[in-house]
């Protein structure tokens, strides 16, 4: 258990940890008046939980709330049992989410106000310093509306909606995004070789939320696996404007065969770091857009 802790001291924060729908992905987000906010605040575990720590953070509640949550303690024990040893809980806020249940969340009384929180089903919502309780209120609004989308999306946008409603009454300079699941035989991280999903931070920023929004389409891009419904077929006419485009850009085939092609494609993906985005003998329409696009911005500088 954590006795005094590091003491660090983000400014304002506000987070919210979640689960998925699936229960197979858990994460944080998190935004505050702080330098590099995502060093200090989140913490997960594939398949465990998540944990977001604040307002003067005892950065030991992190390693040692994942390892209560890994034997099964409940998010709201954790916090209880994280906050009973420390004897700095007054200053301290926390929001825990397990494997299963509610989320839990905890407000010392000695946090600068506004602060305090709300939890329920597989998320935990909290802040401090904030300009009053209508942020963690649109947070989970934000939240319980996006049931739809994927983990990253729902924490991005219950954090757009915290900071929409007013957020930090100092200011903005720094938000983070994390996402960890796992694989259960299906492909996560890069290259399908980590638990983490999406790990995006924002250290010093005039808009860190909206930057970090950016960032997560970046990611997308780069890195989410191609929906196979969405795929072309590396055929005909389309192929033939492929390997042109390829020969363009510097990477051409070899010969007129299909799996030169692919070695091709292959070949300018992994420069241009979509490689995540690669199926045989089809290709993403995302991918032929950027492609397409280069050649474009080539045709305009020659």
């Amino acid at each position: 258990m954590p006795g005094r802790g590091i003491r660090y001291r983000p400014a304002m924060t506000f987070s919210i940890v979640a689960r998925s729908a699936d229960g197979m992905a858990h994460g944080v987000a998190v935004a505050s008046k702080f330098l590099a906010v995502g060093a200090a605040v989140p913490a997960a575990q594939a398949g465990i939980g998540a944990l977001a720590t604040q307002s003067y953070a005892n950065l030991a509640y992190r390693p040692q709330g994942l390892a209560l949550l890994e034997t099964g303690v409940a998010a709201a024990d954790v916090v209880a049992g994280l906050t009973a040893a420390d004897p700095g809980r007054a200053q301290r806020q926390l929001g825990v989410v397990g494997a299963s249940g509610d989320g839990a969340t905890f407000t010392g009384d000695e946090c600068h106000p506004w602060a305090g929180g709300v939890a329920g089903d597989g998320y935990a919502i909290q802040g401090n310093i904030l300009v009053g309780p209508q942020v963690v209120d649109e947070m989970r609004a934000a939240w319980l509306a996006s049931a739809d989308q994927p983990l990253a999306r729902r924490l991005l946008a219950a954090l757009r909606a915290g900071d929409a409603a007013g957020g930090d009454r100092r200011g903005r300079q720094s938000a983070a995004l994390l996402v960890v699941a796992k694989g259960d035989g299906r492909r996560v991280g890069y290259g399908g070789t980590s638990d983490v999903l999406v790990d995006l931070r924002v250290d010093d920023h005039p808009d860190p939320v909206g930057e970090l929004a950016r960032l997560l389409d970046l990611h997308a891009l780069y890195f989410d696996q191609p929906d196979p419904q969405q795929l072309l077929d590396l055929t005909g006419a389309l192929a033939d404007e492929v390997r042109r485009l390829l020969a363009a850009a510097g990477h051409p085939a070899s010969d007129g065969s299909p799996e030169a092609l692919d070695a091709a494609l292959a070949s300018w993906a992994g420069v241009a770091n979509l490689e995540e985005r690669l199926a045989a003998g089809r290709i993403d329409p995302l991918v032929l857009a950027h492609l397409r696009g280069q050649a474009g911005s080539n045709d305009a500088s020659g």
